[in-house]
């Protein structure tokens, strides 16, 4: 039994269309993108919806590319597309083009012609705009409106043919001129293009608009309920308009329905903006991890389920809002929580030496890999008199509320002992180079716990053996954007550190890491390991996300997050 509180607005819409007399076997959705750029965070939100209706209703969904604009459009895009949804761990059930249309297309739109519900328009796409007005005024009807309709099937022919050139004619759905709905002023249903199509080749030199063809591809495949985001609410009018010129007595009516769109703080997903980011070499490409193509979420060791949880936590609404990029940081935070092996690495490290340990004494220290699921086990991991240390655990002189090691205070190590900082060794600027400290034998981890607990130490430091730590390459990554509102002046805010290479240094078990392995680095954040690019397999260690959780620290602070 369905829970009517648990549904979302568009499950509702979709359970009434049921009661009313729908046939449930005659569901059916489908995920159309435009193959012209990469898919990014937002249309995350559409597959998630399309493909888990599929789910929930035993209906198929459809993958259909709009592939209408031969400029922009390639097949790596259209590989890219299919790459990212299966990562999300989806299946569609056909692949469609509405390529696969344009015939059918043509002909429609030659019906049109005849019904007299199209015209054939010589006006410069600058005057046809001038004309269209504004909403709250009249528009102005083109010169070549009342066009007679054998002269228009007859310009309609030469169009296809080739006779025009570009820019210098276009067809229009004669609709209402006066409608207060702007995409009701006789809207542009074919424009003149001659590039070569990544499918038809040369064979076409018009092509539909995306108005035109979005609706009637969804009634060719017999698509139920065709959901898409808010801005196409005010074309929903056109949509019907369309559909009523065209279909049949005992066909299924595709129903388009609006949602929200998924707008994320400190982030873009315009394909135009990004275009120009990648143009500027601001960027390296579609898959940098600092955007939020799925390509560059899952080059920084964002998960499927992470990326779909956070997906599930905003919900489906028709508000528009702008969520705090620190829910998605929580939800890859939470999962890779689970699934990533615990490690030590030193980033910024500095030389710390145990005086009263023994220069030729190497000990192993037992350390778990994963408290999180035991199955994970343990590793070894070797201690001895010289470690790196992170600069910033030590201060020369301690400070209120500074709990990390300094001269005469003690620190546990960790995994390994409790010592003390006793001096210090600087160099001639005057530089800390060298921390001497001396540990307590009796103190190390699961020993006597009795002894354990008469010690009360605030702070526990990651380190590395010296002689036994390797060097890796590690990209850290801050936002691209400095403002958490994007407006249309976004290149404006674009950070300068949005990137930090650095080497550092790792515990010998990192020997063994390989691409697509996850790893907590203690104290610091995860880490995602991946390679230089395709022909450079270097391996780099990717940051995706820090230790510190800022979603819980504003819930816990009781400040106002929309969703």
């Amino acid at each position: 039994m369905i829970i009517e509180s648990q549904l979302h607005f568009i499950e509702k819409i979709i359970e009434e269309d049921i009661k009313n007399g729908f046939s449930i076997e005659n569901i059916k959705f489908r995920f159309p993108p435009e193959p012209n750029g990469y898919l990014h965070i937002g249309h995350v939100k559409a597959i998630y919806l399309n493909f888990e209706l599929g789910k929930k209703y035993n209906a198929p969904v459809n993958l259909r590319f709009d592939d209408t604009n031969p400029i922009e459009e390639k097949i790596k895009f259209i590989d890219s597309i299919k790459k990212d949804i299966k990562f999300l761990g989806f299946e569609w059930d056909q692949e469609y083009y509405s390529s696969n249309y344009f015939q059918q297309l043509y002909e429609w739109a030659i019906k049109l012609i005849k019904n007299n519900k199209a015209y054939v328009d010589d006006l410069p796409k600058n005057i046809i705009q001038f004309q269209r007005k504004t909403p709250f005024e009249s528009g102005i009807n083109s010169n070549y409106r009342n066009r007679s309709i054998n002269e228009n099937l007859y310009l309609f022919e030469k169009m296809k043919k080739g006779f025009f050139e570009e820019k210098t004619c276009v067809l229009r759905a004669k609709i209402d001129m006066n409608s207060s709905n702007m995409n009701m002023r006789d809207p542009i249903m074919y424009r003149i293009l001659k590039k070569t199509h990544h499918r038809t080749k040369n064979k076409w030199c018009i092509y539909p608009t995306y108005d035109w063809t979005h609706g009637l591809c969804d009634y060719i495949e017999q698509i139920s309920h065709s959901l898409c985001s808010l801005e196409f609410e005010n074309r929903r009018p056109l949509y019907n308009w369309y559909l009523d010129q065209i279909v049949e007595k005992n066909k299924i009516r595709p129903k388009q329905i609006e949602f929200s769109r998924l707008n994320l703080s400190y982030s873009i997903t315009s394909k135009r903006k990004i275009q120009f980011l990648i143009n500027k070499k601001i960027i390296k490409s579609w898959e940098d991890p600092r955007i939020f193509t799925i390509s560059g979420l899952r080059n920084r060791g964002y998960t499927a389920i992470a990326i779909k949880n956070f997906i599930q936590k905003i919900g489906i609404s028709k508000r528009n809002n702008l969520i705090d990029i620190s829910l998605l940081e929580f939800k890859i935070r939470e999962h890779l929580n689970k699934i990533s092996t615990r490690v030590m690495v030193v980033l910024n490290p500095i030389k710390l030496i145990i005086d009263n340990y023994s220069s030729k004494k190497i000990e192993l220290v037992n350390a778990e890999n994963n408290p999180e699921n035991p199955k994970f086990g343990y590793r070894k991991i070797p201690f001895s008199k010289y470690l790196y240390i992170e600069k910033d655990d030590f201060l020369e002189k301690k400070r209120k509320k500074f709990f990390r090691l300094s001269i005469g205070c003690e620190v546990r190590l960790k995994n390994a002992y409790i010592i003390k900082a006793n001096s210090i060794i600087k160099n001639f600027n005057g530089e800390i180079i060298e921390i001497h400290c001396t540990y307590d034998p009796t103190s190390k981890s699961g020993g006597d716990k009795k002894i354990q607990k008469k010690r009360k130490i605030k702070s526990t430091l990651h380190w590395v053996s010296i002689k036994h730590s390797i060097p890796i390459n590690i990209y850290i990554y801050n936002y691209l954007f400095l403002k958490k509102k994007i407006d249309k002046n976004f290149n404006k805010y674009i950070n300068p550190k949005s990137i930090d290479k650095i080497i550092a240094y790792a515990e010998p078990f990192l020997h063994n890491a390989k691409k697509g392995d996850h790893f907590q680095f203690q104290r610091i954040g995860y880490f995602y390991v991946n390679t230089m690019n395709k022909y450079n397999k270097k391996l780099i260690f990717h940051k995706t996300v820090s230790i510190k959780d800022k979603w819980k620290k504003i819930n816990d602070n009781n400040k106002k997050i929309e969703l």
